[in-house]
């Protein structure tokens, strides 16, 4: 069989805005993360900045429904606060966008933390090793230490 060369020419700009509406059709992106994606897809340079201020400009990409999006379908799997909003400013999200759908003070964090806890663990720790584990379990799901320490002094518990 007769190998077929790869193009090796450089997208066109219509291009481009094909791929980046078709990384959008499929999930919300945050601009750096799209400005990753268009790189990796041999996208020109000069190219992808025109084309993210356009997407913005139309409607088309936001940082702030992205990360509306992002901070629901993480909260739903369990994880809290710290780790989620950790993970939005490595996608290049605001402090400003951030700080509008974290809000630290929210009992639901409370909430969410002792469900984790118990759907992993469900009983007390008998001595400090376990409860040690249980915290490090919880903080790497993103909980504060305070959050950790209500949950495992549950004779605090309403």
């Amino acid at each position: 069989m007769k190998k077929q060369k790869k193009n090796l020419q450089k997208p066109e700009a219509s291009d481009c805005r094909e791929r980046a509406i078709g990384l959008l059709a499929r999930r919300e992106h945050s601009l750096l993360e799209l400005r990753h994606k268009l790189r990796s897809r041999d996208c020109d340079e000069s190219d992808i900045d025109e084309l993210l201020e356009q997407l913005v400009k139309e409607g088309l990409q936001s940082d702030e429904r992205y990360a509306e999006a992002y901070v629901y379908s993480r909260r739903q799997r369990g994880f809290g606060p710290m780790r989620i909003q950790a993970e939005l400013r490595e996608r290049g999200v605001s402090d400003q966008l951030i700080g509008q759908f974290i809000q630290f003070g929210d009992t639901g964090w409370l909430d969410e933390a002792r469900q984790q806890w118990e759907k992993r663990f469900g009983t007390q720790a008998e001595d400090y090793k376990e409860r040690a584990r249980q915290a490090r379990f919880l903080q790497g799901r993103g909980f504060s230490p305070e959050m950790i320490r209500q949950v495992l002094n549950q004779d605090d518990w309403d």
